[in-house]
């Protein structure tokens, strides 16, 4: 996959834990998990703003664009 989730490194810099971010945004810790590990499709604004707004950080903190992956068709 082309966009690379940051998910794990921003929630290591705030020292919170990924039970501890579902718990604050109301999301299954299996959803979220999902995310972090990169086998999501797809992700809500909602849940993107919430996420940004538990972690005080931008969506391009969370989400980048890998150039040396060829995109899947």
């Amino acid at each position: 996959m082309t966009i690379v989730v940051r998910l794990d490194e921003v929630l290591h810099a705030r020292r919170m834990t990924l039970t501890e971010l579902a718990a604050r945004i109301d999301i299954t810790l299996a959803n979220l998990s999902i995310l972090k590990t990169g086998k999501a499709k797809a992700i809500r604004f909602s849940t993107l703003e919430a996420i940004c707004a538990a972690l005080e950080c931008q969506p391009g903190d969370l989400l980048g664009f890998d150039h040396s992956v060829q995109p899947q068709e």
